[in-house]
């Protein structure tokens, strides 16, 4: 049974049992506090998705301004050495790397690629449309 307040000097007190569970506020970590760092990588959040990113290469100029605006550095760019270099959709400058697809592992589906795309190469479609 929990004692109620003590007569005379205000005290609270709890439980034995429950005292002991709660930890002080000493011991609560902070909110939203990352403890050890480069964990994001072990929480996959692509299956959060509702919608998900589709390119197309024949309206795509590789601007890249899809990598630069993700907010989860889900765009992949392709490498210098592309073998598709030159080709439509492909950039043919040298040192200069292709939109290299999206990492859906990570994507969450919010679609800031596709809004920004200039060239409308990214179109958000319903994940369910996907058997993967």
């Amino acid at each position: 049974m929990v004692e109620h307040l003590k007569e005379g000097n205000g005290d609270h007190t709890h439980l034995k049992e429950h005292k002991q569970k709660l930890k002080t506020w000493k011991e609560i970590p902070i909110g939203g506090k990352i403890i050890e760092a480069g964990n994001s990588k072990e929480y996959k959040t692509g299956d959060w998705r509702t919608f998900r990113p589709v390119h197309n290469p024949e309206k795509c100029t590789n601007c890249m301004i899809c990598w630069m605006v993700c907010p989860d550095s889900c765009v992949k760019v392709g490498g210098v050495n592309d073998p598709n270099k030159g080709k439509k959709g492909v950039s043919d400058k040298p040192n200069l790397g292709n939109f290299g697809g999206f990492d859906l592992d990570y994507c969450k589906g919010c679609g800031i690629c596709a809004e920004e795309c200039p060239f409308k190469a990214i179109e958000m479609k319903e994940e369910k449309e996907f058997k993967d």
